[in-house]
């Protein structure tokens, strides 16, 4: 019987494209960083360097001052800004709070594993309102582990004093979510939200948050959980 669900974050319960997208808009029109003909080229670039968010901004930034030919601002202006203004724009993907919601109402321990530095992923992670029905928050950077190691899933299972076999792991990462996941004994779904895009590795696959309890359903899980330890 299933007692806890995991979320990754990034691409999982935050619409990070999504996000930076409306993040970027304001930042170059609040710094004027370029005119407005090269916004696009300016987002998409730094989409391209960002690489999912596997290349920290330091060094995105470096690269666009130069590319753009920036005079105005230095790197680490740019830096500070979108550590301490991205949350401000955190988007959810759609359903995401009724997901949430009525999964906590059934019964179900909510958690959270997301690769990433502290305190930021945990800034964008509350902007999106959804703290109040998780029961515990694991960033890679706080407690020095990173998915897909094994410790990190282990560790949030024992926070929530739950077997992982008694676990399922959502994610958007082949191999740190799912595979990660898989390694421990959890059961996978691999969220995206293009139906055209699939996983071949995980248990099943998600779309739209609207789907959730049918794709539970998909995994022969009983969507009412036993009594949950507290």
């Amino acid at each position: 019987m299933i007692q806890a669900i995991f979320f990754d974050l990034d691409q999982t319960l935050l619409d990070r494209t999504t996000s930076l997208d409306h993040f970027l808009n304001w930042q170059i029109n609040f710094f004027q960083l370029i005119p407005q003909r090269e916004k696009a080229r300016f987002i998409q670039r730094f989409l391209e360097l960002d690489q999912n968010g596997a290349v920290w901004k330091d060094t995105v930034y470096k690269k666009l001052i130069d590319e753009f030919k920036i005079e105005s601002i230095e790197y680490h202006d740019l830096l500070k800004s979108y550590i301490s203004d991205f949350n401000k724009f955190s988007t959810g993907f759609p359903h995401i709070e009724n997901t949430i919601r009525n999964l906590k109402q059934q019964g179900y321990l909510i958690g959270l594993i997301s690769n990433g530095r502290t305190p930021f992923q945990e800034h964008n992670f509350y902007a999106l309102g959804l703290s109040e029905y998780f029961s515990n928050i694991l960033v890679s950077e706080a407690v020095g582990l990173r998915k897909p190691d094994p410790e990190i899933f282990n560790l949030a299972c024992k926070q929530l004093d739950a077997f992982p076999e008694q676990c399922v792991f959502i994610g958007n990462n082949e191999l740190a979510d799912i595979q990660g996941a898989k390694n421990v004994g959890m059961k996978t779904i691999y969220f995206h939200p293009d139906p055209q895009i699939n996983s071949k590795i995980s248990d099943a696959n998600l779309h739209d948050y609207q789907d959730m309890v049918m794709v539970l359903n998909q995994l022969s899980i009983n969507t009412t959980p036993e009594n949950t330890r507290q």
